[in-house]
Formats: C-alpha cells, sequence, structure tokens
C-alpha cells in the first residue's frame, strides 16, 4: 500500500477543496465600525448631539457648531480606535487557532507523514490510534480491536465496535485500537458537513474578567449618571433650560464610564496569548488566562513533560533475548521509518532494529487478533502463527506467568530493584495461541527517559512563586519518585492508583507522586485539590485524561503527543509537551492580569479625576454666578475638553500599559480566584491620586483668572488635566514589582504631550478654548510634575505599608 502520491493529492485538494466544513465569513470592517456605538451612554450622546445640532440650526445656523464638531470627530476616532483594536484581536485570535489545528498521519508516496487535516482527500489513506479524532469519512482497510465512539452523531452514547470494511465518519472518535482509514469524503460531503450547524465554530463568550469588568464598569456607570443628573437639575435652576447643560453632562458621564475598557482589556489579552504562543503554549479558551495567573497546584504528568520523551532501551534482562526481540518488534504499532507511533514503541523497534529486519519480521509473523493497550488491563497483546506476544506493566503480566508465588515475587522485587535506579521498566511474555494465562515470561525492557535539562530551573522557579508541583504519572513508583527527586519536586508520599481509593481526601492533599494512576484516579486528584480551595491546573494526553482536564481549572494537553480529544477539551496545549512552557505560560498569564491591573488603576484615577474637577467646579461657579463670553455658566470643563481627555489620555497609554513586562511576576504567591479587579492597594492610589489631581485643577481655576481671565483659566486646567494624566501612567503601572523600561509607553506619552501642544498652540478653538501665553505652558507642565511626584510618593508609601508587617 503507497497511498496517493504528492502530485495526485495537489490536483484532488484543488477539485474537492480543504478537508474543512465551511467557515463563517468574517465580519466587515464597517459592520464592526457601526458596532462601537451600540452603547446607551453613546446614544445619550448622540442624541445630545443632535438636539446641539437643531438649537444651532433654530438659532440661524451662525457661524460652525465647533462644539458639535469636535464631539463628532472625538467619537468618531474613538470608533476606529476601537474597530483597528477589536480587528486585531480576532486576527490574533485566529493565528492561534491554526496553531492547534488538527493534524493526521497521512499515507503519501509509500510513507506516512504528518500533515493538516484540512489537506486530506479523498483516496487518502490515514493511520489512526485511540484517542483521535477521525478527520474525514472512509473505510476501514485495516482494524485492530477499533471501537468508534459516534455519540457527536448519533447521540448514542456507546462505543461502537468497528471492523475492516465498515465506515467511519469525520468527527467521531477512536476510543480504542489502531486502524488505516481510506478516505472516501471530505469537508462538506462528509457526514459532519452535513450537519455542520452542530459545529458552527468557536463560540467567543466573554471570559470571566471580562464579566467581571462590564459589572463593574456598570456600577460605576450608575452612580455616574446619577452624578450627571444632580449637575442636569443644578445646571437648569442656574441657568434655566438648556442643551448645553445637558450636553455636557452626558459628555461627563461617558467620560467618567472608560468605554474603551473592553477593547483594550481584550487586546491585552490577545496580545498575552500571542506572547504565549510565540513560547509554545497556545490558549484555547481565554478565560484560561486568568485562570492561569490563580493556579496554585501544578499536577504534571512525567513522560514527555518532565521528561524528554526519548525512550531508549538501555537494556533487555531475561531468560529468552530472542523472544524478547520478537515481542518487541511484533507488539507493537510504531512505524520506524515515518516516526509515526508511540515513543516508547519507537525507542523499542530502534534497539531491535540492529539485530532483526523489522518490515521481515511483521510479514513472516503477520497478526491474527490482538487486544490493544488499555489502562484498564495495562497490557498489549498481539496473536501471530507462532503464538501470542504480550508487553505490559510488570505488576499486570507477572501474575500471568506459569510461575510459582515464589518466583512471581521475585521477579516482582527485580522489577521494583530496576524502576528505584530511575528506569522505567516493561515485561515482556509468550503464550500459546491466543492465551493470557500461564505465560511464559520473556524479559524485562529497562527503559531509560531523561529529564528535560530545563525542568529543574523550571520547578524551582515555580514553587518560589507558591505554586506546588505534583506528578501524576502511570509508571511505576519508584521510576516516578526517582524523576521527581532529581527535577527537584520534594517528593516523600507516594500513592498508587490502588491506594488511592482508600485514601481520603484529607490524605491526598498530603501526595506528592501519584503513580500507577488510572483516569478515574486523575479526576479524583483533582476533585480533591479543588475542594481544598487549589486552583489546578492538569496535564493529560490520552483519551481517558479528557474528564480531569475538563475538570481542572486549566486542562493542559500535549501538542504533539496528545490526542485529539485531550487537545478539544483543555485549555491550554503545548507545542512542544514541556513542563518549562507550563510555567511561562502561568508567568504570562499573570503578567497580563498584573497589566489589566494598571492600566485600571490608570484610567479609573483619571475618571475620578474629572468627575470631582467638574462637580465641586460647577458648584462653585453657580454660587459664585461665572458666566462665559456668550452668557452661559462657566463650566469647569467643556463637553469636548472632557472626551479629548478621555481619547487622548486614556488610549494610548492605556495600551502601551498593556505591553509592560513584570520580571518577578514569579516571586510572589498566586492572586486568590476570587480577588477584586481594584485590590485594597489600587482603591487607595485611584482615591488618593485622583483627589491631588483634581485638587491642583481646582487650584488652577482659582488663581488663574486673575492672571489671564476665567476662558484661560478653564483652558489652563484642561491641558493641565491632559498632560497630567499622561504622566499619571508611571505612577499607575508600581505595583510590589519592577518592571523593565516600557519604550511604548514612552512614545505614548511624548506623542501625547506633543498633540496637546499642537492643539493649545495651533487650534485651541477645536475644543472651545482659547490661546495661553508661554509662561502659562511653563506653569502648567511645572504643575504636571508636581502632580506627578506627589502621585510616586503617594505609591511608594502605599506599598511600603503593605510590606510592613
Amino acid at each position: 500500500m503507497r497511498g496517493l502520491s504528492s502530485e495526485e493529492a495537489r490536483l484532488r485538494l484543488k477539485e474537492y477543496g480543504p478537508n474543512a466544513l465551511p467557515e463563517k465569513p468574517p465580519e466587515p470592517l464597517w459592520r464592526k465600525f457601526l458596532r462601537q456605538f451600540q452603547s446607551p451612554l453613546i446614544y445619550i450622546l448622540l442624541f445630545a448631539l443632535a438636539v446641539d445640532l437643531v438649537l444651532w440650526g433654530l438659532e440661524g445656523a451662525q457661524g460652525l457648531p465647533l462644539e458639535s464638531l469636535a464631539i463628532s470627530a472625538i467619537l468618531l476616532l474613538n470608533a476606529g480606535l476601537g474597530t483597528l483594536q477589536e480587528k486585531r484581536s480576532e486576527d490574533a485570535l485566529r493565528r492561534l487557532k491554526a496553531l492547534a489545528e488538527p493534524m493526521a498521519w497521512v499515507l503519501r508516496d509509500g510513507e506516512f507523514r504528518h500533515i493538516r487535516s484540512r489537506e486530506i482527500v479523498p483516496g487518502d489513506v490515514v493511520r489512526l490510534e485511540a484517542g483521535d479524532r477521525v478527520p474525514a469519512d472512509g473505510v476501514l482497510v485495516e482494524a485492530g480491536g477499533v471501537m468508534v465512539d459516534e455519540s457527536l452523531l448519533t447521540g448514542e452514547s456507546v462505543p461502537v465496535e468497528k471492523g475492516m470494511g465498515e465506515e467511519v465518519y469525520a468527527g467521531t472518535l477512536l476510543v480504542r485500537g489502531r486502524a488505516l482509514v481510506e478516505v472516501t469524503r471530505t469537508g462538506p460531503q462528509s457526514a459532519m458537513g452535513r450537519i455542520a450547524g452542530l459545529l458552527a465554530g468557536m463560540v467567543e463568550e466573554k471570559t470571566p474578567l471580562e464579566r467581571r469588568l462590564t459589572a463593574f464598569g456598570h456600577r460605576v456607570a450608575r452612580w455616574v449618571i446619577l452624578l450627571a443628573a444632580a449637575l442636569v437639575v443644578l445646571g437648569f435652576l442656574v441657568e434655566g433650560v438648556s442643551a448645553q447643560v445637558v450636553l455636557f453632562a452626558v459628555a461627563l458621564a461617558v467620560a467618567a464610564v472608560p468605554e474603551g475598557l473592553p477593547a483594550i482589556l481584550t487586546l491585552a489579552l490577545a496580545l498575552g496569548v500571542e506572547r504565549m504562543a510565540r513560547r509554545k503554549a497556545v490558549v484555547r479558551r481565554l478565560a484560561a488566562v486568568e485562570a492561569l495567573g490563580s493556579v496554585t497546584v501544578i499536577a504534571t504528568d512525567k513522560t514527555g513533560t518532565l521528561t524528554e520523551n526519548r525512550m531508549e532501551v538501555r537494556e533487555v534482562v531475561g531468560p529468552d533475548p530472542e523472544g524478547a526481540l520478537l515481542a518487541m518488534v511484533l507488539c507493537n504499532d510504531a512505524d520506524l521509518d515515518t516516526g509515526a507511533g508511540d515513543p516508547l514503541e519507537l525507542g523499542l523497534l530502534r534497539y531491535a532494529a540492529p539485530y532483526l529486519d523489522v518490515a521481515q519480521v511483521r510479514a513472516k509473523h503477520p497478526r491474527l487478533s490482538e487486544r490493544p493497550f488499555d489502562s484498564a488491563w495495562k497490557f498489549m497483546r498481539v496473536a501471530t502463527p507462532k503464538g501470542s506476544f504480550l508487553k505490559g506493566a510488570p505488576e499486570a503480566l507477572i501474575p500471568r506467568l506459569a510461575l510459582s508465588p515464589e518466583e512471581k515475587a521475585r521477579l516482582l522485587e527485580e522489577a521494583e530493584a530496576h524502576a528505584q535506579r530511575g528506569f522505567r521498566v516493561l515485561a515482556l511474555a509468550y503464550g500459546e495461541g491466543e492465551r493470557e494465562e500461564g505465560l511464559r515470561f520473556l524479559g524485562f525492557v529497562l527503559l531509560l527517559d531523561p529529564p528535560r535539562p530545563e525542568v529543574p530551573e523550571a520547578v524551582r522557579r515555580v514553587q518560589e512563586a507558591g505554586v506546588r508541583v505534583v506528578m501524576v504519572t502511570g509508571d511505576h513508583p519508584a521510576t516516578a519518585l526517582a524523576i521527581a527527586r532529581q527535577v527537584g519536586i520534594p517528593a516523600e508520599v507516594v500513592a498508587t492508583g490502588e491506594e488511592i481509593a482508600e485514601l481520603s481526601d484529607e490524605e491526598l492533599l498530603e501526595v506528592d507522586v501519584f503513580a500507577r494512576v488510572r483516569p478515574e484516579d486523575k479526576l479524583r486528584i483533582v476533585a480533591a485539590l479543588q475542594k481544598a480551595g487549589e486552583v489546578v491546573a492538569m496535564t493529560g494526553d490520552g483519551v481517558n485524561d479528557a474528564p480531569a482536564l475538563k475538570r481542572a481549572d486549566v486542562g493542559v494537553a500535549m501538542g504533539q503527543r496528545g490526542s485529539d480529544v485531550s487537545r478539544e477539551v483543555a485549555d491550554l496545549v503545548l507545542l512542544d509537551d514541556n513542563f518549562a512552557t507550563i510555567v511561562a505560560a502561568i508567568e504570562e498569564g499573570r503578567n497580563i492580569y498584573e497589566n489589566i491591573q494598571k492600566f485600571i488603576r490608570f484610567l479609573f484615577s483619571t475618571n475620578l479625576s474629572e468627575v470631582l474637577v467638574v462637580a465641586i467646579g460647577m458648584v462653585f461657579a453657580a454660587l459664585l454666578n461665572l458666566r462665559d463670553a456668550a452668557g452661559h455658566l462657566l463650566l469647569p470643563l467643556t463637553a469636548a475638553q472632557i472626551l479629548w481627555i478621555n481619547l487622548v489620555t486614556d488610549g494610548l497609554p492605556a495600551l502601551a500599559l498593556a505591553l509592560d513586562q513584570n520580571p518577578g511576576v514569579l516571586r510572589s504567591p498566586p492572586r486568590p480566584k476570587e480577588a477584586p479587579l481594584l485590590d485594597r492597594i489600587s482603591l487607595r492610589f485611584v482615591l488618593i491620586t485622583g483627589s491631588v489631581k483634581a485638587g491642583v485643577a481646582l487650584a488652577i481655576l482659582a488663581v488663574f483668572p486673575g492672571w489671564l481671565g476665567l476662558e484661560a483659566a478653564r483652558s489652563a486646567t484642561f491641558h493641565f488635566m491632559a498632560i497630567g494624566q499622561l504622566f499619571f501612567a508611571y505612577a499607575a503601572r508600581h505595583t510590589h514589582l519592577i518592571p523593565l523600561p516600557n519604550p511604548y509607553l514612552h512614545g505614548a506619552v511624548a506623542l501625547g504631550i506633543l498633540v496637546q501642544l499642537l492643539l493649545g498652540l495651533l487650534a485651541p478653538q477645536f475644543v472651545e478654548g482659547v490661546a495661553l501665553p508661554l509662561w502659562g505652558w511653563g506653569v502648567i507642565l511645572g504643575l504636571a510634575l508636581l502632580a506627578w511626584l506627589m502621585a510616586e510618593g503617594v505609591d511608594r508609601w502605599l506599598w511600603r505599608k503593605e510590606a510592613r508587617p
């Protein structure tokens, strides 16, 4: 069997199209743009804007409605920025989705190749093992103990046995055995394609963090709307019924609630998961990013995660070396030429290849029947015309040998001694016919899978971060314990799968290494840890690991050796199957959350200062009966000025804060799962710094009129609020950690100051301002620097106070 040639496959791909379900076309940019206006506050603002334009028209349309034009321009710019952020986030998620795209072993030009499932065409021969999704409709041309879960199509939860010549369907799951499938239908023509509505693509739901932010924003919005209503009442009492008062109050409400926060949050998460992908960790669900920062326990597999997954046979010991070699070749599903198959079985073939011609031996001893390996019985059997060959765990095969109890006990002790030296021990046996009892012992295979060199340092770092590491493996207890100690896991208590059932939940918490575990044991371990309040990240690669991965707070699947079903239920997929990558993902998750807190501190500090300046300033203006040139009540800031501050000082610096790098993030304990978005220190920072900036701004309003007049005082207050907030971005980024220098933030602040200067010097009328003398700009910059230094002092005092015992 040679499969299709590469050229024929290319032609068929062109004829039949990719093996993928039809995807929903991307949303056009114009629709994304319009969606930026789908906010009740924006609706109110647009309504007020329309009222202002109508009143301007009724008054004879004298001159240009500068305020209305300024607000319209700012709203359009804000919507444009939101559209670009949303598009960039979607592009990032699309790239991540491509990274996690399923792969398949396909026979092309006489050899198996690992290709993307979307490149499969009718006529291809696909190799499947337990845990793989069937990538396309086809017919079984080889089938060994095959059972298929078709519940996705039929709703029937019991797996169905399949034999040669029977059909299998795209989307169904091979739960046992191995198979070769000749593809008959792909993509939209497959059974799954015909009911594509069941898999209509990823539904991007809001993450828990986004939901908490939305609820938080709504609470703030309610208070701000009440304040705006109070200002309207006060303005009407002083000014009479006026569209200007309504427009101003609504603009204040929009400015006080950072409507750009969801877009910035989404972009921060998208940039973070892109960074994770570059570090070989693909996030399948954004909710996992939040959970990663709270992980307190990593329950990790050993083989391939802590070790190199390079199973090397160091020695074969036993009474029948020749029989052992035959068993290593015949009781084996791997293909040495292409590298397809389990790493352990490939290691067995590499050892046997110098002594036997693998292809000739398999041709001379064809399979008559088989029992595939399963964690329930822990061995594999293959029947040939010469008899049955078995390989499996020593404790599973030794009781089946035709030996005395004393001999069996001696062999188990020998296997234990090898395991204590760090070897993975495999037993080989032979039986007449299809016998699985009364077997003849062939020998032990001693395999060594050395620890990855980077893992001890990763274990040390994550333990410093307050995260406990426990090993959960199917290996022998002695082997698991030896590897755990080599990589730095402080392993004292070991429990096997048989012992787990007898331990209470409290006793399970004391175990450091779980060995010979079954899939149901993993589920029990996760549940016990979560019951104790731990936030658990669990690794897995097999089809039977899916329940535990789904139950864990962060399910981590192996990208190289993991089954399709484990990757589907996981939150995180490791492209390199490396424990150090889990640690990198936790570090990145904490870094993302740290940055989110920074720009929340920054944004709400701005909003509080604006609300205080406007509310207090308006009260004093009303009491003192201060009027502008048109005879209207002199408001501390115009609606256009408030919205300008909201765009220029909130947008770019907040985005730059999302790019901060916090190298000490793993030196602090995990963040409590239910920790508020604004912790106690952050809330104090917002209240104190917002009040400080508002106090300086009100001082400008009180002093500048005597020097430059009322209109110039309002313009000076506006420029101070904008430039002062840009400087406050630096104070907001300081927490218990010292971040690395952020050139993006420097650029955002410099650009913001430059734009503010150009506005004030060249077009102050755009936001209803007036030109200021150069010495006025010097005073504004000096006061902005002073407010910044005061904010820095407050910030450092708060953290020093927190650090005191």
